[in-house]
């Protein structure tokens, strides 16, 4: 089974689990192909994580894959553009895309298929083109101004400066003979080869920062998940740099309050859940980096202690304001959900960040470059402060469920600084309430923008919108524009009676498809 944000892209993981392939193999040719047909939401010029179940050795394995600071780009570099703090577009966000050697590394060890083979999807759609859906139409419509303002990005994504309109026959040759290269060369051509070797001369020759050597230089990094229990489950994440320790956190805090005792959608649950989850991304904001560059206290944060200790500090009746606490000092996106037949798991994410991330295509490779650098601060004595050579800290995460030691739910919820707070509302819908998977991704969502402001989806009654205003929770209108409460995909494994239900989110074009 294959749950994903784009049909054909979910029709391009079936048709490879049905060749012979394992959920790795499915899990990232799904994803090559979301780079093709979702573009504003991710690509090769992207970052990618995942976690892995094994059913062999019955282990799980995780994999980060983001990419590193170049080492031209420093804060000095930017002022002496006249440019103040870290910029969210243009060359001065752009970092190294890790995801094709992430692809490359895990199919080498765990796959079945070459990359090659994996690949095919979505070199087909890239040459021959697809159909943009309605969804993808209005964010491209949003975008088109960035992709307007440079010649390569604007030929690649724009039709007569315009972006395609729904039901358009969108096509990419520069990136399909891209991925072809790759297809014959691996992955050695987009980090040392002739990949490379174009989009760095097209950065040094349009203001950017690359050289050979911040490509020569990537590798990914294989890394142990960090989990908690919550209520007899296993909740896994990765770790930072990624803002995975952000859910677990929320997570650990509410295991302390009877949420089931509150009817579902009540002002009282939604208090609670907002509570713990501005805790958490105090704690997020303040201690979350690369862990090559600074101490993050892990084990501390994520210490049953430490949310005894924070959720004293949450009044069940009034909203509050929260600082980073103290723990023990110890040592845009798309999503895959893959199962195969020997129940091998993959829960996969895949970004350029923003929407066209950086907005720069390079020249006619046809890869748009991410904008991760914007997760970098300015503040150089912050942990997480832009350098050569750090990875930034991340806001794509991957997650898993496990029952009984086995993966029971593989999902993730694409949208930003959205995805921890999606991921503990899936977590508490299907755990708490006993939701199906369909119903835990669709149920109404909220988001935390700040202070002590929230947002809360149109579908949230006025009478609990009212009472949280009460409480002195500041809400946005209601149906704001500008909110994104993320979407995402899901598969829940019933090992006893050998049954995959799969969902995907009505707020995205996805859906979930098995045989």
């Amino acid at each position: 089974m294959v749950a994903t944000s784009q049909p054909l892209a979910s029709e391009a993981g079936l048709a490879i689990l049905k060749k012979g392939g394992n959920a790795l193999d499915a899990a990232i040719g799904t994803a090559l192909t979301l780079g093709v047909v979702e573009p504003m939401s991710t690509g090769i010029g992207g970052d990618a994580f995942l976690l892995y179940y094994r059913a062999a050795d019955q282990r799980i394995y995780g994999v980060n894959g983001s990419g590193r600071c170049p080492k031209r780009l420093t804060l000095d570099a930017l002022r002496q553009r006249g440019i103040e703090g870290v910029p969210s577009k243009g060359w001065g966000s752009v970092t190294v895309p890790g995801a094709i050697d992430a692809f490359a590394e895990v199919l080498e060890r765990h796959g079945r298929l070459s990359f090659a083979d994996v690949v095919e999807p979505a070199l087909m759609y890239a040459r021959d083109g697809f159909p943009v859906s309605e969804v993808i139409a209005d964010q491209w419509q949003h975008d088109a101004p960035l992709l307007s303002q440079h010649p390569a990005s604007a030929q690649a994504y724009l039709i007569d400066g315009k972006a395609p309109r729904a039901g358009d026959i969108h096509r990419q040759p520069h990136l399909a003979e891209t991925l072809r290269i790759l297809a014959d060369e691996g992955r050695d051509a987009f980090y040392r080869g002739d990949i490379a070797k174009h989009i760095v001369a097209f950065s040094q020759a349009d203001g950017g920062f690359f050289d050979l050597e911040d490509f020569a230089a990537h590798t990914t990094e294989w890394v142990e998940p960090i989990g908690t229990d919550y209520r007899g489950h296993t909740v896994l994440e990765l770790p930072p740099n990624g803002q995975g320790i952000t859910a677990l956190m929320t997570l650990n805090v509410l295991e302390g309050f009877d949420l089931a005792a509150h009817a579902y959608g009540s002002a009282p649950y939604y208090h609670l859940l907002i509570e713990a989850t501005k805790q958490a991304f105090a704690d997020r904001n303040r201690y979350i980096a690369d862990p090559a560059f600074a101490s993050v206290p892990v084990a501390g944060l994520l210490s049953k202690a430490y949310a005894a200790t924070r959720r004293q500090e949450i009044d069940p009746t009034r909203a509050g304001d929260f600082s980073p606490g103290t723990p023990a000092a110890l040592g845009d996106t798309v999503y895959v959900s893959c199962v195969d037949a020997e129940r091998n798991v993959v829960s996969l994410i895949h970004s350029l960040f923003q929407g066209f991330g950086s907005g720069i295509v390079a020249g006619d490779t046809g890869i748009c470059l991410q904008n991760r650098g914007a997760g970098f601060v300015a503040d150089p004595s912050h942990p997480n402060a832009l350098q050569p050579g750090k990875r930034p800290f991340h806001t794509i995460i991957p997650a898993m469920i496990l029952r009984d030691g086995k993966p029971w739910l593989c999902y993730g919820v694409m949208g930003g600084h959205m995805q921890a707070q999606g991921h503990v509302q899936v977590a508490l819908n299907s755990i708490d309430f006993g939701m199906n998977v369909q119903e835990a991704l669709e149920a109404p969502r909220c988001r935390i923008m700040g202070g002590r402001e929230v947002a809360l989806e149109h579908a949230v009654p006025q009478v609990v919108r009212d009472e949280l205003g009460f409480m002195g929770h500041e809400l946005w209108p209601r149906g704001a524009q500008n909110v994104s409460y993320g979407g995402g995909q899901a598969i829940l494994i019933d090992h006893e009676r050998g049954v995959l239900q799969g969902g995907s989110d009505y707020r995205k074009d996805g859906c979930a498809l098995g045989y």
